[in-house]
């Protein structure tokens, strides 16, 4: 288990805020892939100190004494020996990424020279930083709030240009300025009732009215900012599409034409794909999971059965499903089974959104498309669309309809905004159902002790959004799904 309550020190304070220790931490932040550069980061109060012990500047052979925002060139020497020739870049704090002093320390690439520079400063009294331990200085230290922190674990995560312009929004502070001004809205209203429980003979009479339609404001506010829980999720975690149909409909012919590469075997041999073929697209900004399953029908082929097994378990799992058909066959008893295997003979069975896909439409007149497919199977899908994989056509409607049927509008690269992740939308969940109460409460025309006691319970759970009301365990929540280096 993740624990980060080895990284702050409460002895100073009064066991509300926390305060990051005096260690001086280091680690390899470039991550572990081949490349011509690698970074070692070293932050704390002996930053500058400990690299300067290992580091020696070309054409100086005085102290190493660096200013701020300063580039070096020299060596990393340990025991009279060159290590590695560096770059070195210098951030005193509070101008630094952690808001302490930062040094950061440009290796050649491949792994060994800054293995060998990251032991040189563990030697010289750095500690080893745990994964997301910068952030969470930046956080203590006051750089950033929680939100903006998260943002920046989902920057680095982030599958799509999309998903990288929404984390972008969050660590520029909109989701955490919106919910500060939400929470003074908040603070002030408490103030407010506070204010006439204790000194009701001195004040003018409480607007109940204005006191309600202020806790309205917020509920819109807090209702608008939960509205994008679906955004962020998709962005995240993107979605799952299993093509499921007979054999040779065109599934894998499809699954190319999406990813725009051969990834999957096409031949007029019934039964090529025996096990799940998968590839990753972006469809409006939202990381696709394609999933080409082995066509559903009864064999006696041992390994083709384990395939057939595999997709009915991937049907169930999907967010959606692609029942792909043959045109110039048009709809068969073969499909029919197909279609009773997922919904169930009942048709009550439970199964993700659901598009009809006719392929192979080039190969019949136009007219005859609508003719297809009869009235009583269509009612078992959201949406029929008609696509050739070998030509293309029907490629962008299918596109709009796989978002549609997720509910996802199509986000461009630039044109999205922040959006709120799980652990968020839980506060917030939590929050809007406070202030319902409060409202009700309001108007049931409760003492005003009722009112202010679910306006602190919407205060505590918008805090643990931005940080202002934090818990160890939020904070180990959050920070444990950090990398070593971040």
């Amino acid at each position: 288990m993740y624990a980060v309550s080895h990284i702050w020190d409460t002895s100073n304070s009064d066991g509300d805020e926390y305060q990051a220790d005096g260690d001086t931490i280091v680690a390899i932040v470039t991550g572990g892939q081949q490349g011509a550069v690698s970074i070692v980061r070293v932050s704390g109060e002996e930053a500058v100190e400990t690299v300067g012990r290992i580091f020696v500047a070309a054409g100086s052979e005085k102290k190493w004494k660096p200013e701020s925002h300063r580039v070096y060139y020299g060596h990393v020497v340990d025991k009279g020996a060159i290590i590695d020739e560096v770059l070195v870049i210098v951030m005193l704090g509070p101008r630094s990424y952690t808001a302490e002093d930062v040094v950061e320390i440009h290796t050649h690439g491949g792994g060994i020279c800054a293995q060998r520079v990251l032991q040189c400063c563990l030697e010289q009294g750095a500690r080893l930083a745990s994964p997301g331990e910068f952030t969470l200085r930046a956080y203590l230290n006051g750089r950033l709030d929680l939100s903006q922190a998260e943002s920046v674990a989902s920057l680095v995560s982030a599958r799509t240009a999309a998903a990288a312009d929404c984390a972008l929004a969050g660590l520029s502070g909109g989701l955490g300025d919106e919910i500060t001004d939400i929470r003074n809205e908040c603070l002030s209203l408490v103030s407010e009732i506070d204010a006439h429980i204790d000194f009701d003979d001195d004040l003018p009479p409480l607007d109940c009215d204005g006191v309600s339609e202020r806790v309205g404001l917020v509920l819109d506010r807090v209702e608008r900012a939960l509205s994008t829980a679906k955004q962020g999720r998709l962005l995240s975690s993107g979605i799952q599409v299993v093509l499921v149909g007979q054999p040779n409909v065109g599934k894998s012919s499809l699954l190319n034409a999406l990813s725009g590469y051969e990834k999957a075997i096409v031949t007029d041999v019934a039964g090529t794909t025996r096990d799940i073929v998968e590839a990753d697209v972006v469809i409006g900004g939202i990381p696709v999971t394609l999933l080409d399953t082995a066509g559903l029908r009864d064999t006696k082929d041992k390994v083709e059965m384990i395939g057939v097994e595999r997709t009915r378990a991937a049907s169930q799992a999907a967010d959606v499903l692609l029942h792909v058909v043959d045109a110039s066959r048009g709809w068969t008893a073969e499909d029919e089974a197909i279609l009773k295997g997922v919904v169930g003979d009942d048709g009550q069975a439970f199964v993700p959104p659901m598009m009809l896909l006719v392929n192979k439409v080039d190969l019949v007149e136009e007219d005859r498309v609508d003719r297809l497919i009869p009235k009583d199977v269509r009612k078992y899908f959201s949406q029929t669309v008609s696509t050739s994989a070998s030509t293309g056509s029907g490629m962008a409607a299918l596109h709009d309809g796989l978002l549609e049927l997720v509910g996802a509008p199509t986000m461009s690269p630039g044109g999205v905004s922040w959006a709120v992740n799980d652990r968020q939308a839980e506060a917030l969940t939590r929050a809007y159902e406070s202030l319902v109460q409060a409202q009700d409460s309001i108007e049931s025309q409760l003492p005003l002790d009722f009112w202010t006691i679910d306006l602190r319970s919407a205060l505590l759970s918008l805090g643990e959004i931005c940080g202002a009301e934090v818990t160890e365990e939020v904070l180990d929540d959050v920070f444990s799904r950090f990398c070593i280096g971040k």
